[in-house]
Parts: structure tokens; C-alpha cells; sequence
């Protein structure tokens, strides 16, 4: 592990996740991300029913995939943001189709072995985690996935204004406005691609600002 590494200040990261949630109850708006709308119909063309989204944050991504008939596992670590999405599924009459708890991504995934059709998380290998940690994460998802399963994932790239701005925080940590992203380059995406065929690697924008990601689609092999 890089001994540059400010462990303490990435491991509060989740109270500053958790205060901006509780303040803003739709952080990033309402609408699904051009990325859910790309991954639901990858789904689809696999005719996957059973799905895993992973750093859900309040939900948006999640509530567009149970509103389109995929039963849906919803994980995030902030409480507050587990309970709005609970309350969404609730008023919208989504309960049947998604389940949603607080969990920490750090820890083994709460499923069996290859019991999952395909797991989506958008931004979250760019938040406050080592790349020890994505590594270990991405052999969790390898787990879960059946054969043939999907893992489809966005991240901040190298290419993005904010990289190498704002407080180093070790490796490619940096912090800007008190949110830890972790930058990613082509190379370190293909470190993650043990057990996975790489399908595709695309770039897109998202935000005013604007954010440059990378959408990464894995197959399980």
C-alpha cells in the first residue's frame, strides 16, 4: 500500500457523503445518468432480471432500473441516502422490485457465488478508495457475477479538469471541495480485468463542469 496514503482522511469520507445527502434530498437530480440508461439496455439484450447496483447513492440509477422491470439490489453506505431511495421505491410502487440497504463496499458482498446476472455502479471506483480496495471489490463482483455477467462501471479519468487539482491525498487521490475522487487511466482500468473480457471502454461528459468519465463494460469469463 503507497505509504502516501492518508487513510484517516479517506475513512471520513462517508460523513461528508452522509451531510450533503441529509441537505440535498436529490443531489444529482431525478433523471437516470446517460450511463443507467446505456447499462439497462445491455441488460436487456441479455434478457438479465436480477441486478446489483452498488454506491447507489439516492437512488436515481436504481428507481430507473425497478421502473423498467429489473429486480434490483440496491446498496449504498450513507443512511440517509438507503432511506431515500426506500421511500421512492415505496410512493412509486417499485417495493416488489427493489431492495435497498445500507452497506459498505469495503466488506465481502452480501451474495452468493455466482448468483448475480450483472452489477452497475456509476462513479464509485472513483470514490475515497485505494486501489487496493477497487481491486478487492472487483474480485467481489467477479465472485457474484454468474458466467457470462456483466459488470458495468463509470470513472473519473485522467483526462478530467479536477485530476492532479485540489489536496493530494495519495495515489491518484485528490480532493477538491471536500469530495475525494480517485482518477483512473486506460492502464489502470486493464489492472481489473483478471477473470473479465473487456467489451468496451468509451468516454462521455457529464455536468456543467464538465466531469470526464470512462464507461467500462466487463464480462465475466
Amino acid at each position: 500500500m503507497s505509504k502516501n496514503l492518508e487513510l484517516e482522511v479517506l475513512d471520513k469520507q462517508s460523513l461528508h457523503w452522509e451531510k450533503n445527502f441529509l441537505n440535498r434530498p436529490d443531489m444529482f437530480g431525478t433523471d437516470a445518468s446517460v450511463a443507467a440508461v446505456y447499462t439497462l439496455d445491455q441488460f436487456k439484450k441479455n434478457n438479465f432480471k436480477n441486478i446489483v447496483e452498488l454506491g447507489s447513492g439516492q437512488g436515481r440509477d436504481s428507481i430507473f432500473f425497478a421502473k423498467n422491470g429489473l429486480n434490483i439490489q440496491s446498496l449504498d453506505y450513507s443512511q440517509s441516502g438507503i432511506k431515500r431511495i426506500q421511500e421512492k421505491s415505496t410512493q412509486l410502487g417499485l417495493g416488489n422490485l427493489l431492495d435497498a440497504k445500507i452497506f459498505d463496499v469495503r466488506e465481502r458482498l452480501p451474495f452468493d457465488d455466482n448468483s448475480i446476472e450483472g452489477c452497475y455502479s456509476h462513479m464509485l471506483y472513483c470514490m475515497a478508495l485505494t486501489f487496493e480496495e477497487i481491486e478487492n471489490l472487483n474480485n467481489e463482483i467477479h465472485r457474484v457475477l454468474k458466467q457470462g455477467g456483466l459488470n458495468v462501471f463509470t470513472v473519473r479519468n485522467t483526462e478530467d479538469g479536477d485530476y492532479q487539482n485540489g489536496i493530494h491525498r495519495g495515489e491518484d487521490l485528490y480532493e477538491s471541495n471536500g469530495f475525494i475522487v480517485h482518477f483512473f487511466s486506460k492502464e489502470k482500468i486493464k489492472k481489473l480485468l483478471r477473470g473479465f473480457e473487456l467489451l468496451d471502454m468509451s468516454t462521455f461528459e457529464e455536468g456543467s463542469f464538465p466531469r470526464r468519465l470512462y464507461r467500462v463494460t466487463m464480462m465475466k469469463i
